[in-house]
């Protein structure tokens, strides 16, 4: 169980994610913060990570892997790409 709420995770990762887009935007790619829900972290990743078969290893071995050492170790991140935003949870905390 996610000792934190979604408003107070969202809060953070919304804070650690400008030095990890960093990594994202040195491969041409851009990411964008969606929203937190039941302790995951949503992201839109676009520019040449729309669709490319590495995206899902940049989510999970990057921007997930970076959170859960900055934030709690039980964070999930998921990404969608633009257009994708019906795929999204209902009731996501965004701030």
């Amino acid at each position: 169980m996610m000792p934190f709420s979604d408003e107070d995770l969202c809060v953070a990762v919304k804070n650690f994610l400008p030095s990890i887009e960093e990594y994202v935007k040195s491969h041409e790619g851009t990411m964008g913060f969606l929203g937190v829900k039941n302790g995951t972290a949503y992201v839109e990743l676009g520019g040449t990570c729309n669709g490319c078969s590495m995206s899902t290893m940049t989510t999970k071995m990057v921007i997930q892997k970076k959170l859960r050492e900055l934030i709690h170790p039980e964070l999930n991140v998921e990404s969608i790409f633009p257009g994708q935003e019906d795929q999204l949870p209902e009731g996501l905390v965004s701030c």
